[in-house]
């Protein structure tokens, strides 16, 4: 398994609830520009259709560089599809009605060929935990640099 891009903003802002493993179905140039790590994951999260099929929503696969003439009219941020099964659908959508839950991608990776997308439900964090996160990170960095003198 190889990690293609992840959203690092993603641990900072929000608290990880709970993970799941998606498809995403995608046009061939845009395989290839996925792989090459041109895809941007800030800003995304997950929708659903009135027929409860799930979308990624405002992430940006920037255009593949040799397909130009095929990429015609291309748009870096439109939805994509991703393929979960019914039992995970119904987890995310059950779990999203809770006022303050989200459904947002983590990380992007190839597993046997097939590119593959993490998503997580999050509750967003409020400043003052994410203070207290900087300070115990930095508390753990002067610990460890006492103890390698």
């Amino acid at each position: 398994m190889k990690i293609i891009t992840t959203n690092r903003r993603a641990q900072f802002d929000y608290e990880i609830l709970d993970s799941i493993e998606a498809g995403i179905v995608l046009q061939g140039p845009e395989v290839k520009s996925v792989k090459l790590s041109k895809i941007d994951l800030s800003g995304g999260y997950l929708s659903f259709d009135r027929n409860q099929r799930p979308w990624l929503i405002n992430v940006k696969i920037a255009p593949y560089p040799p397909a130009k003439g095929v990429q015609q009219n291309y748009n870096p941020t439109q939805a994509r599809r991703l393929l979960l099964n019914k039992q995970e659908i119904n987890k995310i959508i059950g779990q999203g009605q809770v006022k303050g839950l989200t459904t947002i991608p983590l990380k992007v990776y190839n597993k046997h060929g097939l590119i593959k997308i993490e998503i997580a439900i999050v509750r967003g964090k409020r400043n003052i935990d994410k203070r207290a996160v900087i300070k115990k990170r930095e508390l753990d960095r002067k610990i460890k640099k006492e103890i390698d003198k």
